[in-house]
């Protein structure tokens, strides 16, 4: 690279140059340089220019009366040649070959061959051609925009331009032109233009051609008449004029609807409306449907975000449902609704304070009945439920915490709804009054601690109907209860675990019962009448608990020279002791005629918390936890350590006896437990095993089953579940399954994967966007291997607890998906319920990559209710998302 002296003295020997200052000459050394490199195509006489240049600097005349030539260049130029830098003084020209660039002001063009021409102060760049191939094309850049065309003609003075076939775009949309001129930095004119978010630009598979266009970098594309090719064949249909918004910012604008017919509802248009692009943190979306009966839908969608704060999305969602036509005898009208709310704040923000939001309410019937709902998984979702909580930390010791929540609970198939609202915990953190200043605490006393809890509650209960009407709030209950536990723990002949703990509590109420039997009633008939006292009221309960456990471990070893060498078994037992005293004094009693006997209530009984114990129980409980591994010799020979396996896994066995009982003491002995067959298949099982017999009216009884002609135990409940899944990945490098974890389905309450079918709505766009930035990456034309995946789920279930000895239920659910090619993906979910002998919800997925376009076939052909197809083509780029077809068929809602 020629430095700045070395290039101000070619300027002066081309332009005859003007008076320098001292500094700024070029010596004799920099002079003979330049010749000695450029020998072969410029000569210069060195020692006459040396002279004229110290003849001009030591020039006596202080003052030039004569006014400058105003300077041709108001910027440093500097160029690169790698092969060559020539100078053609007859010409006024420098020419520039190989990797060449010329940076001026704010403009570079790096080219293979580059000619800067002094007489109209104008750039021109082109690239190599040779041997029929043409190489280092020209790249013109300015400011933030950036230019790839076949050559360009630059004005230095007027920073206009004349481009040939120039290539070029912003984000994913891309143009090339034939002429392109550049007017200023803000505008320029194309002639004969292709637009396509294609990869290659040279070959799209699709683009826009229009004859004139005008483009104002960053900001927009307005064209004229524009029609739209698809492999090389023009489209009968055409647009007077286009426009492309080009903003890297969020811009406001409308939302192009779909359109369609439904055979109930008539023609349709859905997802139509408008984006407002509030500020930087804020943006709103509002949507509507419209079918020709009437039915219609309004959505109002926004989203926030403050870095390093908080971020969330609102969606609320209304629909007015008219199936047929008014004045048909099938004719019906309903309502739906659905709101969600998701907001969470940055740790960061406030260490010691956090609010967080996790909304999902509605109709019971929105996601069966919504005339826009695509996604299978989430109908077959009968719970909803939200949460609101603000959490507080006040540091200290002790440390205080504070929790105010609100929360709802809400059954679709029932339509009850269970609100708690408002409700608040405190809790003032554990603290050892009798713990040393230093050291680790030993012993009983020093283990002592004790804390404090208080649980406030305003609960409501519901239905559907009720929901946001003043008779919700008719039946709510509220109350409050204070507790203290206070445990210890310390070791009994150093292998033995034993603790110790007692709880106090009080709890507050503002709502009791009276009970009395009116026997006056209705001519004779009596009846017992309950009055509701609003007042005051508490009651006191305590209890004390203690228990003891340890962990054994058995080692069976059968030599390092067998295969299977070791066994290791790990057992924990445990027994504790339960005492509850009995509240009889929180118990009245009323006279009924019918009964030999008072009949004892208490008037807690309706309160939030329920009624105190009134009868007295001393329990002592058994349990015992094994786990059973092994050592077995690897199959990898290189290996050195045999492999550890786990043969059975938390297998529990529990029980308890009532000692001050008068029947049935035994409770019911339940099991649970887990075996690992292979990596990633799940083998769970559970049961109740009874160890009392059963009536003629299939009532226990205070017998022993053994001693009444059966088993030691009775199997009365139990339960297998086997989870398997395993893909082509298992077997090069594990599955990442958290994004699993992130569906809607998910958070609506149902399965994270696939198994009732794709748990992300069908016009969801993120979904694809991740796949393409993925592909991007790992993108192949021919795969020797096919990646797939598969999940199998089954479970069954035995019931005898009276004598039913049936399986109340046994269904076997499986979903796959499959690459057949690179651009290929099919998936199937469906199952079998053996004991309704039917298939399950069915459902086929077929998606096709066409590079710039995206095909998607969704089809349930099996579901109940929800048999339905869709469809969907349309370009994959976001800013042309609104180019696309769309055709459904809507889940049939009626039984």
């Amino acid at each position: 690279m020629h430095t700045f002296r070395q290039f101000l003295l070619v300027t002066i020997l081309l332009l005859g140059g003007t008076v320098l200052h001292s500094q700024d000459i070029p010596t004799k050394n920099d002079v003979e340089i330049l010749a000695k490199e450029k020998q072969d195509s410029l000569t210069v006489a060195v020692n006459p220019i040396i002279s004229e240049i110290k003849e001009a600097v030591t020039d006596t005349v202080k003052t030039d009366t004569i006014k400058p030539k105003k300077e041709l260049l108001t910027s440093v130029i500097d160029y690169y040649g790698e092969d060559y830098v020539y100078l053609d003084k007859l010409k006024n020209k420098v020419y520039l070959y190989n990797k060449a660039y010329i940076t001026y002001e704010d403009m570079r063009i790096e080219a293979g061959y580059i000619i800067l021409d002094y007489n109209t102060n104008e750039i021109y760049a082109k690239g190599i051609d040779s041997a029929d191939v043409y190489s280092q094309k020209p790249i013109f850049t300015q400011a933030n925009n950036e230019v790839i065309p076949d050559s360009i003609r630059f004005n230095m003075d007027t920073k206009k331009a004349v481009i040939y076939n120039s290539r070029s775009g912003q984000d994913d949309l891309k143009y090339i032109a034939e002429v392109t001129k550049k007017v200023n930095d803000s505008v320029y004119f194309l002639k004969n233009i292709k637009f396509t978010t294609s990869k290659d630009i040279d070959n799209p598979e699709y683009y826009f051609y229009t004859r004139r266009a005008k483009v104002v970098p960053q900001k927009k594309i307005v064209t004229g008449f524009t029609n739209m090719y698809i492999a090389d064949v023009p489209l009968p249909l055409g647009l007077p004029f286009a426009f492309f918004p080009l903003t890297k910012d969020r811009a406001s604008g409308f939302i192009i609807p779909s359109f369609g017919d439904n055979r109930n509802r008539g023609f349709f248009f859905q997802n139509g409306g408008y984006y407002f692009a509030v500020n930087d943190y804020l943006d709103l979306t509002i949507l509507g449907d419209y079918y020709t009966n009437g039915s219609y839908a309004i959505r109002a969608e926004t989203a926030y975000k403050v870095r390093y704060k908080f971020t969330g999305n609102l969606s609320l969602r209304f629909e007015k449902l008219l199936n047929s036509e008014r004045g048909f005898p099938d004719f019906s009208e309903s309502s739906v609704y659905n709101i969600r709310w998701n907001h969470s704040q940055d740790s960061k923000s406030s260490p010691s304070s956090r609010f967080s939001a996790s909304v999902n309410l509605g109709s019971s019937e929105y996601f069966s009945q919504s005339i826009n709902q695509t996604n299978n998984a989430s109908s077959l979702i009968n719970t909803l439920s939200s949460s609101i909580s603000y959490s507080k930390t006040f540091e200290g010791e002790p440390q205080v915490n504070l929790t105010v929540a609100g929360t709802h609970s809400q059954n679709t198939n029932t339509k009850e709804i269970n609100m708690s609202l408002p409700n608040l915990n405190a809790s003032v953190s554990r603290m050892f009054p009798f713990a040393p200043k230093m050291g680790t605490k030993k012993g009983i006393l020093e283990n002592i601690n004790l804390q404090y809890n208080l649980s406030a509650e305003n609960r409501i209960i519901t239905t559907d109907s009720l929901f946001f009407k003043s008779e919700m709030f008719e039946g709510a209950q509220y109350g409050a209860q204070h507790s203290i536990p206070i445990s210890t723990n310390f070791k009994i002949l150093k292998y033995l675990s034993a603790s110790m703990g007692s709880t106090y509590k009080e709890t507050w109420v503002f709502k009791t019962i009276e009970k009395e039997y009116d026997d006056g009633f209705n001519e004779g008939e009596g009846r017992v009448v309950q009055d509701t006292v609003n007042g005051f009221d508490s009651y006191r309960t305590y209890n004390f608990s203690t228990s003891l456990g340890t962990t054994i471990y058995g080692m069976f070893n059968f030599g390092k020279d067998k295969k299977f060498q070791a066994l290791r078994h790990v057992f924990r037992p445990s027994i504790s002791y339960n005492i509850n005293p009995s509240f009889d004094q929180y118990y009245d009693s009323y006279e009924d005629p019918d009964r030999e006997d008072p009949v004892y209530y208490s008037r807690f009984e309706s309160s939030l918390y329920g009624a105190p114990g009134r009868v007295r129980s001393s329990s002592v409980g058994i349990s015992m936890s094994n786990t059973f591994e092994a050592k077995i010799r690897d199959r990898d020979t290189t290996a050195t350590d045999p492999k550890k396996i786990i043969l059975l896994n938390n297998l529990n066995f529990s029980t308890a006896y009532n000692i001050v009982g008068d029947s049935l003491n035994w409770s019911p002995l339940r099991f649970t437990g887990s075996i690992p067959i292979v990596k990633k298949l799940d083998f769970n099982f559970n049961g109740v095993l009874d160890p009392y017999a059963l009536s003629n009216n299939n009532r226990r009884i205070d017998e022993f089953n053994i001693n009444n002609g059966g088993s030691l135990f009775r199997l009365t409940n139990a339960n297998i579940s086997i989870n398997y899944s395993f893909s082509s990945k298992d077997f090069v490098d594990e599955r990442n399954d958290e994004d699993d974890f992130d569906s809607d389905t998910f958070k609506n309450g149902g399965r994270p994967d696939d198994l009732f079918g794709d748990s992300t709505p069908i016009n969801d766009r993120s979904k694809y966007e991740n796949e393409d930035s993925q592909a991007k990456n790992d993108f192949e034309w021919y795969r020797f291997s096919i990646p797939w995946d598969m999940r199998l789920a089954y479970t069954i279930t035995y019931i005898n607890t009276q004598r039913q000895d049936e399986i109340s239920s046994q269904s076997l659910m499986f979903s796959s998906n499959v690459e057949f090619a690179p651009r290929w993906k099919v998936g199937v979910s469906s199952g079998y319920d053996f004991k309704n002998n039917g298939i399950t919800l069915t459902q086929f997925r077929f998606q096709r990559d066409l590079e710039s376009w995206r095909l998607s076939f969704n089809w349930t052909p099996i579901g109940s209710t929800h048999t339905s197809w869709y469809m969907f083509i349309g370009i994959k780029s976001s800013m042309l998302s609104d180019i696309k077809y769309e055709k459904r068929r809507e889940p049939d809602k009626r039984l």
